[in-house]
């Protein structure tokens, strides 16, 4: 058993690459499934957004299980794997656990700490729980994710002021214009990042014009600063008049074409300038040839100064130590793994006892109320949880021992539960724990032994 991340990002690829290897929203589900389904993997969620596609899964060999998500990308895309393959990431147990928390804290982001991806990926481990794409593995790592990645952003200033792509797009126009309160800003698209980034343009006080196919969610965002929303069928006319444009729509086509804007801008004397924060890309990149039209696309953000930037730097470093720790615990959680099927067993047997017990009770004294044997059953209760308490507490203790196998064996022998206990469950799961922690082993080995 083994986990694996292959992926690509904005550092690892350029633009056109990443457009074509991004899920859209409406088919992650179907495309979630079919990865699960793939040979050798046995747990799968994708994670994609505007600037990086990822597949994590659990896999039964390294070899193969990289082989297939490889698979997978090529036939679900339809791309050849030799026009992606050198700028794929592929990132092994516990370095894959590891680059899982610095995505949620934002550190492998486009803008050091931004709070976005968090959502998207538990948005993503949602939708692989919904289609049963996740199983016990996964159920752990990603909920211990989205839980370290909001602890990072409630304690830590990592995430201050820069919060988006979308206050980038605004920090790239402000590098373009010296105010704002005399122009006109057109955003396309009415989702997350839209809103965001007219959050930035009313704080300069700019005039901001919002179209969204739904009308009623641009009107909402319109309203909330102070803007005006109109109907898709005005794109034309809005562009006329429009200074600034800001596209952030989940289209998986061209919503600006060469041939559509060509037209509308011939006559302009100052260039429109158009900001493209989407992907797959929002407009035709062939509108860039115009001399009408300056364009800039997601890769053109990259060089945006950062005020901040050594500052959350500075948090970045407290938060790599704490990642360290995050993944020890979930290797910890792993080793303890093989201990569950016994705690499991030994608390059914228990009950089971105090339930056999409270039957020859209720024999024996047919006229006790019915509240006597409530309270009856919780004192007998209370006396096997008390009972129990140690025991399990010194087994989890013993679990992360090198001779784990030997005291959960006696374990099991000096409680009698070889009768409580699947056997075919245990060897399942001594499988998956012995696994993951060999290589694990292996790493910190190679590592000359930095892991830890």
């Amino acid at each position: 058993m083994h986990i694996l991340t292959i992926g690509l990002n904005h550092q690892s690829a350029p633009i056109e690459l990443r457009e074509q290897l991004a899920f859209s929203d409406d088919r992650l589900k179907m495309a979630t499934s079919h990865l699960r389904n793939m040979k050798s993997i046995l747990e799968g969620v994708i994670v994609s957004t505007c600037n990086r596609t990822e597949l994590y899964i659990v896999c039964d060999q390294l070899h193969t299980g990289e082989y297939y998500a490889k698979a997978f990308l090529e036939s679900w895309f339809d791309v050849p794997k030799e026009e992606f393959q050198k700028y794929l990431y592929v990132k092994k147990n516990e370095q894959a656990v590891s680059h899982l928390f610095r995505v949620v804290a934002g550190l492998d982001s486009l803008i050091i700490g931004e709070t976005q991806i968090l959502g998207q990926v538990k948005n993503a481990f949602f939708t692989a729980r919904e289609v049963e794409a996740t199983g016990t593995i996964f159920h752990k790592l990603f909920q211990q994710a989205i839980t370290f990645g909001k602890q990072v952003h409630r304690e830590t200033e990592i995430g201050a002021n820069a919060v988006s792509v979308g206050y980038a797009a605004v920090e790239k126009a402000r590098k373009l214009f010296d105010r704002f309160d005399d122009k006109k800003v057109v955003l396309l698209g009415a989702g997350e990042m839209a809103e965001l980034t007219a959050k930035h343009f009313h704080s300069y006080r700019a005039k901001t014009i919002v179209l969204n196919r739904t009308y009623a969610r641009a009107k909402q965002i319109a309203d909330q600063f102070e803007g005006v929303a109109y109907t898709w069928d005005k794109l034309g006319e809005v562009l006329q008049e429009a200074d600034i444009v800001i596209s952030s729509t989940s289209s998986p086509e061209y919503i600006i074409t060469y041939r559509q804007l060509k037209p509308i801008v011939s006559n302009r004397k100052i260039p429109l300038f158009i900001i493209d924060i989407a992907l797959p890309r929002d407009i035709d990149p062939a509108v860039a040839e115009m001399e009408q039209v300056c364009l800039y696309n997601l890769d053109d953000l990259k060089g945006i100064v950062d005020v901040n930037k050594a500052f959350r730097a500075q948090e970045a470093e407290k938060v790599k130590k704490w990642i360290d720790k995050e993944v020890a615990k979930f290797y910890e959680w792993v080793q303890m793994l093989g201990v569950v099927p016994i705690i499991r067993a030994l608390r059914e047997k228990a009950l089971s006892v105090q339930e056999e017990v409270m039957q020859r009770i209720e024999r024996k004294l047919p006229d006790l109320t019915e509240k006597e044997k409530r309270v009856l059953r919780k004192q007998t209760k209370s006396i096997v949880n008390q009972l129990l308490r140690d025991p399990i507490v010194r087994m989890k203790e013993l679990s992360v021992s090198p001779n784990q196998e030997e005291i959960l064996e006696l374990c099991k022998y000096i409680f009698a539960l070889e009768d409580y206990i699947d056997q075919n469950q245990m060897n399942k799961v001594r499988e998956k724990v012995s696994s993951l922690s060999l290589m694990r082993k292996e790493m910190y080995c190679n590592c000359g032994g930095a892991i830890r």
